[in-house]
């Protein structure tokens, strides 16, 4: 199966809105903090970017106005194109300063996430993670701790978004592992997480300028294929 990734930053979101629907317009003026409404634009804006290539779209803004995210009952986006739903399946996180949307035909199930390599405490560790997982963590070269948990953590986020519960389940219930982690930079490696009751999701992750990307689905995703927006349509739509 194949599956497309786009990540963008807050200085890639335009100043205007004229590229959200009205209902997403009426949505972000509800929204009380600033930082909130910065997350949930940068959000928006990743995913139109994200679908407007995968669906060869004109990247212009009046386009992208018609392509809309709705959440599912269980919260996951679902999209719609000119308010008829669209034949995709897409995923979407934020941290900082960035957003990364995954793409995918419709029908599969499929999460995301986006992390910060950051310090964890012992505590996170001991709350979070599998027996097998802190056995991992411990084997692990003292540099690469820090990398290898945020990978562990980013690749159950994935899993539960893909099993559209978010942290509703326990994270004890998904476990991580690996094929293999050099950490080596701008290279997607494999990975696999199970679920406590056998399902399987296997997924790619990425270790980049501090961030470590992590998908998964249900279809054994072939390795990402990045997205890119045109320079016509980039121009236009500054």
């Amino acid at each position: 199966m194949q599956v497309y990734w786009m990540e963008q930053t807050l200085a890639d979101v335009p100043s205007g809105n004229d590229w959200l629907s009205d209902d997403e317009f009426l949505r972000l003026s509800s929204l009380r903090f600033l930082k909130r409404r910065t997350e949930w634009r940068l959000g928006r804006w990743t995913a139109k970017c994200a679908l407007s290539s995968y669906l060869n779209l004109p990247f212009l803004r009046s386009v992208l106005a018609t392509i809309e995210l709705r959440p599912a009952p269980s919260g996951a986006p679902e999209v719609f194109l000119k308010s008829a739903p669209a034949n995709v399946s897409i995923s979407l996180s934020h941290r900082g300063d960035r957003a990364l949307c995954v793409v995918t035909p419709s029908g599969a199930r499929l999460g995301c996430d986006l992390e910060s390599i950051e310090p964890r405490s012992a505590a996170f560790l001991s709350d979070y993670f599998t027996s097998e997982e802190q056995h991992l963590i411990a084997q692990a070269p003292a540099a690469d701790m820090e990398c290898l948990l945020t990978l562990l953590w980013s690749g159950k986020e994935s899993a539960l978004k893909a099993l559209q519960a978010g942290l509703r389940l326990a994270t004890h219930d998904v476990i991580v592992s690996l094929n293999g982690h050099s950490f080596e930079p701008d290279r997607w490696c494999q990975l696999q997480v199970r679920h406590i009751d056998g399902q399987i999701f296997d997924g790619w992750w990425l270790k980049e300028d501090n961030f470590v990307r992590t998908l998964v689905a249900d279809s054994q995703p072939d390795c990402p294929i990045p997205l890119w927006l045109n320079s016509a349509g980039s121009a236009e739509c500054a």
